[in-house]
């Protein structure tokens, strides 16, 4: 026979009413009788019904992680997996699945928006890689649809969002390597397009400009996020006749190119020259040397956004726009002398 809510109350010493409570997360139960109750629920082996109870809140139990999965997706935007880990696991504390929906194209994210308000399959929308679709905003906001954007959008917008500081990123990377002595900085983005290498890179200029260190303009390259491109922006920066010291790379894959190119030239690193990328994965720490980097938590911001869609659930006038947890220095080898 299987364990019913009754005999959990029984065996935990407390009413059916107050384990209901605890089952759905009501924040009137105390910590001490939460903790007892579901202890003695994983000893009992008792498995609420999740469907049952969400039909009767008026809920689905459901949450869309709506992003752009192709082919080598795993290798090309690692951190989205993180980010994904990050959400699955707080909602799951709170008795909510996550359900992942790809939406390649900004058309395709915006019929996926629709069609999730229309038939209320879901109970939310976390928006991953959809910042700068700008048409996505009118049809969440005229819903009130609880949502939670992956990165601040590029446009003036009420959606909310969760992201990094990638300005302040930068700021940290252009600080570390003045403090270390080097003066002549460079620095390899990706394209203008993209938006966290702009934002980085307004970061480096802020913080060379308010330690009073020149920026020479030759010294900035922007290319598309590879390695092959990588090299020959780096390559054209050791043709200055006055070469940089050190360099900031936006991201891994162009810390790859630009290192091969700087041991092609003789080159050792850092006494010639230094180099700093941003995030700790993928290559930063198989390298030789290893790299030193700023590293961002994406787990943790996932953490952040599972929670913050629960929050507008519960709230859906709540306004939530929000940098997550600060980027981390981590010094190694590249830059160390």
């Amino acid at each position: 026979m299987s364990v019913t809510i009754k005999d959990v109350a029984k065996e935990a010493g407390v009413s059916i009413s107050t384990v209901s409570k605890v089952i759905n997360n009501s924040y009137t139960i105390s910590e001490e009788t939460a903790k007892k109750v579901r202890e003695v629920m994983e000893r009992l082996h008792y498995h609420p019904n999740l469907t049952a109870r969400n039909f009767v809140k008026g809920s689905t139990g459901n949450i869309i992680f709506l992003t752009n999965l192709e082919r080598n997706s795993a290798f090309a935007n690692p951190h989205m997996f993180e980010i994904i880990c990050g959400a699955q696991k707080s909602l799951e504390k709170k008795g909510y699945s996550l359900q992942i929906l790809n939406a390649p194209t900004n058309e395709a994210q915006i019929e996926a928006v629709e069609r999730i308000i229309a038939q209320r399959n879901a109970d939310g929308i976390i928006l991953h890689g959809c910042a700068d679709n700008k048409e996505l905003a009118p049809f969440i906001l005229k819903a009130s649809f609880p949502h939670m954007l992956i990165g601040c959008p590029n446009f003036d917008s009420q959606l909310c969002w969760v992201d990094i500081n990638n300005c302040l990123s930068g700021e940290i990377a252009a600080t570390h390597l003045v403090e270390e002595g080097y003066r002549d900085i460079a620095f390899i983005g990706a394209l203008e397009t993209d938006f966290i290498s702009v934002h980085r890179l307004q970061g480096v200029k802020k913080a060379l400009k308010n330690l009073e260190i020149p920026i020479n303009q030759a010294y900035i390259k922007q290319c598309a996020d590879n390695v092959s491109k990588a090299k020959k922006a780096m390559a054209e920066l050791l043709q200055n006749e006055n070469r940089p010291d050190s360099v900031i790379c936006e991201n891994n894959l162009i810390a790859l190119g630009a290192l091969d190119i700087i041991k092609q030239n003789g080159l050792k690193i850092p006494d010639d020259i230094a180099v700093i990328t941003f995030d700790d994965y993928p290559f930063s720490q198989i390298t030789e040397p290893k790299l030193t980097v700023v590293n961002i938590d994406v787990y943790e911001m996932g953490v952040q956004a599972g929670n913050m869609i629960i929050s507008k659930i519960k709230k859906p006038n709540l306004q939530i726009q929000s940098y997550s947890t600060l980027p981390e220095l981590i010094v190694r080898e590249s830059t160390k002398k």
